[in-house]
């Protein structure tokens, strides 16, 4: 992946990421192989799961994929990003962006010396535009709020310059109200990655679930990447 703005317009397009985290590496390489097989293109290992960086940098290198809403290439991150080194090691293995639970600016600045983009959790307002204001081009809302859309539909309609990603309380039924309600894509972790499928290793029933997901973030209608004014440059 190259620019920011590439990652952007790629990430605005395909709409959606497949979030894993697990404490089996074989099942974390046959999981994510799944959610793959079912369209996923834009993927992230969390580094609390084991051999993350293996999988990373096996992902990183893959091509041939058949495209799915355009995209016909893995773009691979890393989540649970929350020390300067974790960060180096990740786009070391292949990482072409970062995820962190936290707003950490240090993490911020080191991304962007890095060349790549990082998503710092956030919930509140507050912490939205102070992570926007350290350099975050991307914002992973986290915890899920209790509102739900609408909470981020009420967030936004005061800062719509923000780039926000749900990642938490985002499934099946929701997927497509995140969207309308401004998220500029959607992060899949349970919602994709079920427990019970995990621990059945129902591969089949990931790969059905991310087709199915692909299909419900595609029913929203929505035009060009929106490059609104940001009171802050």
């Amino acid at each position: 992946m190259g620019s920011l703005d590439e990652f952007l317009a790629t990430l605005w397009d395909h709409r959606i990421t497949a979030i894993l985290r697990t404490t089996d590496q074989q099942l974390a390489s046959d999981a994510m192989d799944a959610a793959i097989a079912g369209g996923m293109r834009i993927v992230e290992l969390t580094l609390t799961t084991p051999g993350a960086l293996e999988i990373v940098a096996a992902l990183s290198t893959r091509e041939g994929l058949p495209p799915s809403r355009g995209l016909d290439r893995l773009v691979v991150g890393a989540g649970t990003v929350l020390r300067p080194q974790q960060a180096r090691d990740a786009v070391a293995a292949g990482a072409r962006f970062l995820v962190s639970p936290i707003m950490d600016p240090e993490i911020i600045a080191l991304a962007g010396e890095l060349g790549v983009p990082i998503l710092p959790g956030v919930h509140t307002p507050t912490e939205m535009v102070a992570a926007h204001r350290a350099g975050a081009p991307l914002l992973k809302l986290f915890p899920g709020p209790a509102g739900g859309p609408a909470y981020l539909r009420s967030a936004l309609a005061p800062l719509p310059f923000l780039r926000v990603v749900p990642t938490n309380g985002v499934d099946l039924d929701n997927a497509a109200a995140w969207l309308r309600a401004g998220a500029f894509a959607v992060g899949m972790t349970t919602g994709l990655f079920e427990p019970a499928a995990l621990a059945a290793r129902d591969l089949a029933a990931i790969e059905r679930r991310a087709a199915a997901l692909l299909a419900a973030v595609g029913s929203v209608e929505r035009g060009a990447m929106p490059r609104g004014d940001d009171p802050f440059g």
